[in-house]
């Protein structure tokens, strides 16, 4: 499957993650993830697959343990960035109907999995038409929203910083991974400023704007990251929640307008 797939999959998967966790509690510093319990999921038997890190629950067995592999790995590229013990629960519904019911939303239609509190939901038609790089990105992003958390910050840092940690490890060069937007810039269209809420409004739009969106967002923390090191990516992350965006940028010297001017020189760079 092309890698296209994976990145307008991908792009769509990724909306609903922030709606259904921007009210949810933070997890406390240092705690593992722990499960959820899983006997009410759904009537019926509850088929469970546990990995090293792991857990998947599914109504039967098919590709479960597979997937709690893969669920291993985005544990593994998770915890290598945020220096904390992740263990995931995955819960892969019957389909869309059933994954938007346990995910307490109106419908899934397009997207690939859920971050829910201390849960990923995965969608079954969607991710199965991910290539096996798309679900690994899938999972880990969703996974980082899981453990990392996103209230109050702004849409580009939520979602930048969790595709920073879904692509870190992927292997995708990034005129792959942004080709969306690296289309945009050899145009001569650059990004003005860093993406807001409207711009990963899923409202039936251009999907390819969307992919540009969540692009945009992830050379940002991706420029922090290349420009000051990881570690203090995450240290930024972690006080912009406590402190508010605009503290966090100033203790590196930066306010929003230096950032997006910084930014775009390197989406150049990066694109052209």
């Amino acid at each position: 499957m092309p890698e296209q797939v994976s990145r307008r999959a991908l792009a769509a998967g990724l909306v609903l993650a922030a709606a259904s966790l921007a009210s949810a509690a933070a997890p406390l510093p240092g705690a593992p993830i722990l499960p959820q319990p899983v006997r009410d999921l759904w009537p019926g038997p509850h088929i469970v697959r546990r990995g090293t890190w792991s857990t998947v629950v599914g109504h039967d067995a098919t590709g479960l343990g597979e997937l709690a592999r893969r669920a291993d790995t985005a544990s593994r590229r998770v915890s290598a960035v945020l220096a904390r013990p992740v263990r995931p629960l995955i819960v892969v519904p019957a389909d869309a109907r059933e994954a938007a019911a346990l995910a307490r939303v109106g419908g899934v239609d397009g997207l690939a999995a859920v971050a829910d509190g201390e849960r990923v939901i995965v969608v079954p038609e969607s991710f199965a038409r991910l290539n096996p790089t798309g679900r690994d990105v899938v999972l880990a992003h969703e996974l980082t929203h899981v453990v990392a958390g996103t209230g109050g910050l702004p849409v580009w840092l939520y979602e930048g910083f969790a595709d920073y940690v879904a692509y870190r490890d992927a292997g995708l060069p990034v005129t792959t991974a942004a080709a969306e937007l690296a289309a945009e810039v050899r145009a001569g269209r650059l990004p003005t400023v860093l993406p807001g809420p409207a711009a990963f409004a899923a409202n039936g739009g251009d999907p390819a704007a969307l992919a540009r969106a969540y692009q945009e967002a992830w050379l940002a923390c991706r420029f922090l990251a290349d420009r000051f090191g990881e570690g203090t990516l995450v240290r930024l992350y972690r006080a912009a929640r406590v402190r508010g965006t605009d503290r966090a940028l100033a203790a590196l010297g930066l306010s929003v307008a230096t950032l997006t001017a910084r930014w775009r020189a390197y989406v150049r760079d990066q694109l052209v």
